[in-house]
């Protein structure tokens, strides 16, 4: 079977799509672009917002287009908060944001069967909905296999790691999220919180460190919830020590974080690990207290900026970034300078941006205040600027300096001079570095003397020390 898989969202579900690759190989199935002929097409979607749900149906119908016999299986957290809409889409197969290893059961059997009916092998009947006849026209019914993701109670451990020619591995130590911020959807598409145990993630950790990863993200989707249903309640630290101490030989990322997850001896404990990666992503969402309480966040601005704060107490010049949402409903021109006034005294390393997205389902759908789309791009706009002048800043502090970077690939938009290539990779504090070299750098840390930011401004350009 020769299939493809197009993934939208977040890094949680980037690593469920590595497993399922991965998992698929190991099955003796043949990986192929999404873009090419396919016995089967999965689309791993995403519902964070609106519009992540309109592309998540964009891809849905590009794979029914591209495959008229091929099976189009979609799973996800759009096919689980909205599966009868996905269903309705031309689709053989609804899976959900849970049980991915009985799914790909599923995109096995029905792809053998649509094979063998193409051949003209098949006796007709409609394994798609256990029927002993044909479906009626126009077709047979898509197989929805979506659970009560709210009941759920044990982590799905899914194979780390993905495909060999990889430099990063995600290794997901949590699922699911009680938050309930009034903007957000994930909680009712990935039901309450389950943990990776520890000794799990370890031995996670140290096989990819075997296997020739040089660097794991700590990933999940709210991280720092990690522990509250295992006995005992541990702390993340915890766990960040266990994976650190499991793979001594590879960076450790961490995942966002919740802010609050920051106090002093969270950053004592972390510094002394050597192999931690000096980058924390901190959700902020808003700069205003007012706003964050609308949103339903469980920290204001001076929580929020104690975080900061120590970690640059206990780190050198760390990375540190963040998200915001502008263009909440209720935001006006006074809550939105005091955000950005607040952007400016964290001074982040890097921010993504994101106008408010409605969300039907949510809270704030139903909020009065909801800001013209016109408004939230301009607020996107200014806030964009702002997050480039301090990010700009950041790297030219970085100038002249030293900095260990783990190479991924040629750059092949540019070259050096000399003929050399010019490889990219990523330092520690995840900003982005270009360093030419007369041989594959691919995946190999080398520590690199900064020179200059690059001409676009996107990241650094130094040389091999």
């Amino acid at each position: 079977m020769r299939f493809a898989i197009y993934t939208l969202g977040c890094k949680v579900n980037q690593y469920e799509t590595q497993a399922m690759e991965a998992e698929l190989a190991g099955r003796g199935h043949t990986l192929v672009p999404f873009e090419a002929e396919a016995d089967a097409y999965i689309i791993n979607t995403c519902a964070v917002t609106a519009v992540s749900g309109h592309k998540s149906r964009q891809m849905i119908r590009q794979a029914r287009k591209r495959g008229k016999n091929a099976l189009v299986a979609v799973c996800g957290c759009y096919a689980q908060t909205e599966t009868q809409a996905a269903a309705e889409l031309d689709v053989d197969l609804v899976g959900g944001a849970g049980g991915r290893m009985a799914f790909l059961d599923d995109v096995e059997r029905l792809t053998e069967n649509k094979i063998m009916l193409t051949k003209g092998q098949g006796d007709g009947s409609s394994v798609l909905t256990g029927q002993e006849e044909p479906s009626p026209c126009p077709g047979p019914q898509p197989l929805i296999t979506t659970e009560n993701i709210m009941s759920t109670r044990t982590f799905e451990e899914l194979p780390a790691g993905g495909l060999s020619g990889r430099t990063r591995a995600m290794l997901k130590v949590e699922d699911g999220c009680v938050n309930f911020c009034s903007y957000c959807i994930i909680p009712y598409a990935r039901g309450p919180v389950r943990s990776l145990p520890l000794d799990r993630a370890a031995a996670e950790a140290r096989r990819l460190m075997e296997e020739g990863y040089k660097e794991i993200v700590v990933t999940g989707i709210e991280i720092s919830s990690w522990g509250r249903d295992l006995p005992g309640k541990p702390p993340l630290a915890d766990l960040i020590e266990a994976i650190c101490a499991a793979a001594p030989s590879c960076r450790v990322r961490l995942g966002s974080l919740e802010p609050r997850t920051v106090t002093e001896d969270f950053c004592r404990r972390l510094s002394s690990l050597h192999n931690l990666c000096p980058h924390f992503h901190l959700s902020l969402q808003s700069g205003c207290d007012a706003t964050l309480k609308r949103m339903n966040r469980k920290y204001d601005t001076a929580r929020f900026y104690e975080s900061v704060e120590l970690l640059r107490k206990h780190y050198v010049n760390p990375g540190v970034t963040t998200d915001l949402i502008v263009g909440f409903p209720g935001e006006d021109e006074e809550e939105f300078g005091e955000t950005l006034e607040f952007l400016k005294k964290c001074a982040f390393t890097a921010m993504h941006i994101f106008p408010y997205s409605r969300r039907p389902g949510t809270p704030a759908d139903k909020m009065p205040g909801q800001v013209p789309k016109a408004e939230k791009e301009e607020r996107a706009h200014r806030v964009a600027a702002v997050a480039e002048e301090l990010r700009r800043s950041y790297l030219t502090s970085l100038v002249g300096q030293a900095l260990p970077v783990l190479f991924e690939e040629a750059a092949e938009e540019a070259s050096a001079p000399g003929g050399l290539s010019l490889y990219r990779g990523h330092a520690p504090n995840y900003v982005e570095v270009f360093a030419p070299s007369p041989i594959s750098l691919h995946n190999m840390e080398k520590l690199v003397q900064i020179t200059a930011l690059i001409e676009r401004g996107d990241g650094l350009v130094g040389m091999l020390l």
